[in-house]
C-alpha cells in the first residue's frame, strides 16, 4: 500500500495531527481548503462540521500549527470563562455542540463565555474555529444570540468518506497504534465494514484488543472472526464477514 502523506482524523491512540498525515480526497479536500483560506475567513469564524471520527479535530490541529491557536473543550467553558485569551488571539473551541449535554445551569454559563469570547475576539481581530457534529443551525443553544453567531459561522463539512479515505484512515488507525497488518487485511475489512468513520474506529479497537487478548497476529483470519461475531462493527456489518 503506497504511504499516506496526509490525512485528516481524530484517532483515540497516539495520534499524528501534523500536516504531512493529512490524507486529501474528495471527502475532505473541500474543508482543508476552507482551512487553509485564513486568515480570510468571513468574521473571522470557520465551523468545521462532521460525525465521530470524522477528522474534525485533525483539521483543528492544522490551523493550530499555521494560526498558533489556542485549543478549548467547549464543556470546560463553564469554568473557564474567555477572560485568558486574549482578544487578538487564534483559537479552536472543540465540541461546541456538547455543551448542550452539561449539567443544570453550567449549560448557561458555558454559553455565555463563548458569547463574550466570539464578541471579544471580532473586536480584537481574532479568529475562532468551532467543530461539533451536525451544522451549527441544529445545535441545541439557548441563548438566541450565541446561536445566531454560530449560525453564521462560515462551515467546513467533512463528508462521509470514500474508499480511498476510508482505506487511509484505517491504516492510519493501525499505524497510530504501533501496529503492523499484512497488506491484505485492509482490503478484507474494506468491503465488509459499514462506511462511517465511527466503525472504523471501533473496528481498530475491537481487532487491536482481540489480538492482544489471544496473543494473535492480526489477520485476515482474525478479521472474519471479530467482525462475524459483530465486533468491531457496533452490529452494523454490512455484508457476511467470511475467511
Amino acid at each position: 500500500m503506497t504511504r499516506i502523506r496526509q490525512l485528516v482524523l481524530d484517532l483515540p491512540a497516539r495520534p499524528a495531527f501534523g500536516r504531512e498525515d493529512f490524507y486529501v480526497t474528495p471527502a475532505n479536500g473541500m474543508a482543508l481548503s476552507q482551512i487553509d483560506a485564513w486568515p480570510n475567513w468571513p468574521d473571522g469564524r470557520l465551523a468545521v462540521v462532521g460525525p465521530k471520527g470524522a477528522g474534525k479535530t485533525h483539521l483543528a490541529h492544522v490551523w493550530a500549527a499555521r494560526a498558533d491557536a489556542v485549543m478549548l473543550p467547549a464543556v470546560d467553558l463553564a469554568q473557564a470563562g474567555p477572560e485568558p485569551v486574549a482578544a487578538e488571539a487564534a483559537v479552536i473551541i472543540e465540541d461546541v455542540d456538547r455543551i448542550a449535554d452539561l449539567p443544570g445551569d453550567a449549560v448557561v454559563r458555558a454559553e455565555e463565555a463563548l458569547f463574550h469570547l466570539l464578541n471579544r475576539l471580532h473586536a480584537g481581530g481574532g479568529s475562532v474555529l468551532v467543530t461539533g457534529q451536525g451544522a451549527p443551525a441544529t445545535w441545541l443553544v439557548r441563548l438566541p444570540d450565541l446561536a445566531s453567531r454560530l449560525a453564521t459561522a462560515a462551515v467546513a463539512q467533512v463528508v462521509p468518506p470514500d474508499d480511498d479515505l476510508l482505506s487511509a484512515v484505517l491504516v492510519k488507525l493501525f499505524a497510530d497504534r504501533q501496529v503492523s497488518i499484512p497488506d491484505d487485511v485492509v482490503p478484507f475489512v474494506l468491503v465488509r465494514m459499514e462506511r462511517s468513520f465511527g466503525a472504523a474506529l471501533d473496528l481498530v479497537d475491537r481487532l487491536d484488543r482481540a489480538a492482544l487478548s489471544l496473543k494473535r497476529p492480526i489477520s485476515v483470519r482474525l478479521a472474519a472472526e471479530v467482525m462475524r461475531s459483530g465486533a468491531g462493527m457496533g452490529g452494523h456489518c454490512t455484508r457476511a464477514a467470511s475467511a
